[in-house]
C-alpha cells in the first residue's frame, strides 16, 4: 500500500484497514509458524503498512488537535 493511498482514506477507512491488517497478520504469522508460507516476505510488508498506517492517524490526531488550539 501506498503512502498516496493511505493520505486518501477517511479516519473511519484508516481504523478499519488496521484492524484487518492486524487480522491479516495474525493469520500469517500462524500459517508460518505451521508450515512456512510460500513467501515470508508479506510478513514484513504487512507489518510496514499497519506502521504507515497509524502513521497516518497520529498525523492526522496532531493536525487536528494544533487547529484546535
Amino acid at each position: 500500500m501506498k503512502n498516496s493511498e493511505i493520505t486518501g482514506l477517511s479516519q473511519e477507512e484508516l481504523v478499519v484497514r488496521i484492524a484487518e491488517e492486524k487480522e491479516n497478520l495474525v493469520k500469517l504469522k500462524f500459517a508460518h509458524t505451521i508450515s512456512a508460507i510460500e513467501n515470508p516476505t508479506r510478513i514484513k510488508k504487512v507489518r510496514r503498512d499497519i506502521a504507515r498506517l497509524n502513521t497516518e492517524v497520529t498525523k492526522r490526531k496532531a493536525q487536528s488537535a494544533s487547529e484546535t488550539k
